[in-house]
């Protein structure tokens, strides 16, 4: 029987986890016979279509359809008095942001929707439906937003956490503080102290597939939903809610997911395509255009961050600050605490304070992107760390080292960690012949740590082993990054069969108990420890059927590659019985075998990781390239090194992108300016390196293998590790992001006119 969560995965021999397999679904993706949000069809179904406010901010005073629904074709139109008003509090906010009710608060908020017999009947529909905007002052920008004069998107809205309470209302949703010490106090014991402003655009996830969902809702009132997500169970549970319907009755399928980055955690399209199919008494689908996906889906938030910290000649951090300034667009919620925890996490700090403001602006309500709210933060932490380095003549991982967190750690958030990989991290770095390659003309490196939690969550998973020998795996979290692959692994591991032997497939909603979303690098811990939990349970009657057979007692049977055998002498001599022999049998034993496994998991450890990063900058343009990068993160265990290796390169391409291209731009007007992919630029092939990447593997002891989340904290860094190469290259400490061409080249010129000056 593999590990016991008290034995080291290090000095164990793992048979077939850590190995390389192809994964199951690679041929029908290569192929197109993947099914995706869009592909799913019904007899009979209608095209779904939304109209979307063109105004940032205006209050709706009346909707007119009359016209739409006399248009041949159209059967169903749908505006906010067709949702409840009266939903459960905590799901008041995703109402409004599906359907507008008295304001639309954004360029791209949904106002109305209707289904028709084709695409082209839907959009004449659009045309002819009349919105009575009063159109109101708006805001985008996080600190104007802040400010006493600025628009009120709610009126309702008294910031939370602060003494005294406010009586007026503002932007500011609320106040969030953490850490421990006094950060004045460590900075009157520094030789150095730097203090800098920090801002960061809006970016998208960038998925190529876009929202798409199939709904149908039959004459009894049940329904069904085909739909690209990141967490079905919960696309079931809000919708259900938003529509007044029975969980029961609502039975959700998760497609194929053609990218997701934590931008599909929420819902947009479902419950509108739901109370259309409702309506019309047809299927719908609904598809977003791209234009929609960036005007109307969360992207991550914008930030203006004010980070001081203090150093000793010897490079001891005394004291750390920050004041964290994050707009969730035009609902609370923005990812400003994730962020305020995990600003100085890397770091063993006496003194040491983080606060954070949570900022509505009008803006798409922002989601999850990958460690959401991490990334900002440790782009303006490392930042200032790295110009302290350069002050007290310090290698920057030596400065790192120095300070690191380690077993035992105070936490900037509060807990004292378990066993952590950070110094392994830094140390591997250190080690790597990229931090040590001889640099070219116009050309930095930089170095950045970064630190994400790892969710666990709850978690159901079903092992059924069929009459061949072969053994399906039901589990009921989206694949959004190899998953199937890494819980085939674990399953044929425990049970001692190849992995080609194990099958997993995603049930719906009906098939299956509860599952979180797939988010917080949660699958791999929490599903794969559920995994296992259900293959041991598998063993356990597996067992029972061979003690059955030989007649002896359970116990005395034990389980080794594969096989049920005696434990030992005294338990009578038989011949070894295979999953596949037990399986044959299983009719006459007992009936089907079957393991199961429920669990709301903790334990799930944190993670760490470090990266490299060489950066070229043309002096008479600015164009930044990156020439070389390195990844260097602690997975606990690998179980599939390919998926690891792939999600830490994919993190650090999205960073990349993130710093140097990236961004929403809004016009004065308010509206989105580049919603699409031809002027929001994310990076392709020509525009990245080879990525090298090293995997350290420091066990978490939450896990029966040691496993770690890898899938956030690779975006982390990079933000800080691109900065720290630019300033380098450019001499001039960057201190906005994207680092685009004009403002790298407005930032030299600067610093030279300042140099000249002086």
């Amino acid at each position: 029987m593999p590990l016991d969560a008290n034995l080291d995965p290090r000095t164990y021999s793992f048979k077939i986890v850590g190995t390389r397999p192809l994964r199951p679904d690679g041929v029908d993706k290569v192929t197109g016979r993947a099914k995706f949000g869009a592909d799913a069809n019904a007899p009979g179904m209608l095209v779904g279509k939304i109209l979307r406010s063109p105004h940032p901010h205006a209050r709706i005073r009346a909707i007119d359809a009359t016209k739409a629904a006399k248009l041949p074709g159209v059967k169903a139109i749908v505006t906010r008095d067709d949702f409840p008003a009266d939903v459960d509090p905590s799901l008041r906010d995703v109402l409004y942001n599906v359907m507008a009710r008295e304001k639309a608060l954004y360029d791209g908020h949904a106002v109305a929707a209707v289904a028709a017999t084709s695409t082209a009947i839907a959009r004449k529909a659009l045309k002819l439906i009349k919105v009575d905007y009063e159109i109101l002052p708006h805001v985008t920008d996080v600190d104007e937003a802040m400010k006493p004069g600025a628009p009120i998107l709610h009126a309702d809205m008294i910031t939370e956490n602060v003494e005294p309470a406010p009586t007026k209302p503002s932007n500011i949703a609320g106040r969030h503080e953490f850490g421990h010490g006094d950060p004045e106090e460590g900075f009157k014991q520094a030789d150095h102290v730097v203090e800098r402003v920090f801002k960061t655009e809006a970016t998208h996830q960038g998925y190529i597939e876009p929202h798409a969902c199939l709904a149908s809702v039959g004459t009894d009132g049940s329904g069904e939903l085909w739909v690209c997500t990141q967490g079905h169970f919960m696309v079931r549970d809000t919708c259900a809610a938003l529509l007044g319907m029975d969980v029961s009755r609502l039975r959700v399928t998760a497609s194929e997911i053609g990218g997701g980055f934590g931008g599909k955690t929420t819902v947009f399209v479902e419950p509108v395509a739901l109370a259309l199919s409702r309506k019309a008494g047809k299927p719908v689908k609904v598809v977003m255009s791209r234009e929609e996906v960036f005007r109307a889906s969360g992207p991550t938030s914008s930030t203006s961050m004010t980070v001081k910290i203090g150093v000793t000649k010897a490079g001891r951090i005394t004291g750390g600050y920050a004041e964290l300034r994050f707009q969730g667009g035009a609902f609370t919620g923005s990812p400003v605490v994730l962020g305020a925890m995990s600003a100085f996490a890397c770091y063993d700090l006496e003194h040491v304070k983080v606060v954070g403001y949570d900022v509505v602006t009008n803006r798409p309500k922002q989601a999850a992107y990958r460690a959401p709210g991490a990334p900002m933060a440790a782009f303006a932490v490392e930042s200032v760390l790295d110009e302290l380095a350069k002050k007290i003549h310090m290698d920057p991982i030596e400065l790192r080292l120095k300070n690191a967190a380690k077993e035992g750690t105070r936490s900037s958030y509060g807990p004292k960690y378990n066993r952590i990989g950070l110094i392994d991290c830094l140390e591997a770095a250190r080690k790597h012949p990229h931090y040590k390659a001889p640099l070219g003309a116009n050309q930095g490196r930089g170095v950045a740590a970064g630190f994400w939690f790892n969710f666990g969550g709850q978690t159901c998973v079903s092992l059924n082993v069929n009459i061949d020998g072969t053994v399906a795996l039901v589990v009921g979290t989206p694949d959004i990054g190899g998953s199937r692959a890494s819980m085939c692994l674990m399953a044929a591991e425990e049970l001692g069969i190849p992995y080609d032997k194990v099958r997993a497939i995603v049930a719906d909603t009906s098939s299956l108990g509860y599952n979180d979303i797939s988010e917080g690098s949660r699958v791999t811990f929490s599903t794969g420890l559920a995994t296992i939990s259900a293959a041991r349970d598998a063993v356990t009657k597996l067992c029972a059927r061979a003690a059955k057979i030989w007649g002896i007692p359970a116990d005395a049977v034990t389980w080794e590659n594969g096989q049920a055998r005696p434990s030992g002498p005294n338990a009578g001599s038989f011949e070894p019985l295979s999953l596949e022999d037990l399986a044959k049998k299983a009719a006459k034993t007992g009936g089907p075998i079957a393991g199961h496994y429920e669990v709301n998991a903790d334990g799930a450890g944190v993670s760490f990781a470090v990266h490299i990063a060489d950066a070229e900058i043309d002096p008479e343009t600015g164009r930044t390239h990156i020439t070389r990068y390195t990844v260097v993160q602690d997975a606990g265990k690998a179980v599939h090194p390919s998926y690891v290796e792939g999600q830490f390169q994919g993190g650090a391409a999205q960073g990349i992108g993130w710093s140097i291209n990236e961004e929403y731009i809004y016009g004065k007007d308010g509206r989105l300016q580049n919603p699409g992919f031809l002027d929001y630029r994310i990076p392709v092939a020509s525009d990245l390196p080879m990525i090298d990447t090293v995997i350290v593997e420091v066990p978490n002891p939450g896990h029966p293998y040691g496993v770690r989340g890898v899938g956030e904290t690779s975006i982390v860094p990079p933000l800080a590790a691109v900065a720290n190469a630019v300033s380098a290259a450019a001499g001039v400490r960057m201190t906005q992001l994207p680092m685009s061409a004009p403002r790298v080249l407005k930032a030299m010129d600067e610093a030279k006119r300042g140099s000249r000056r002086r």
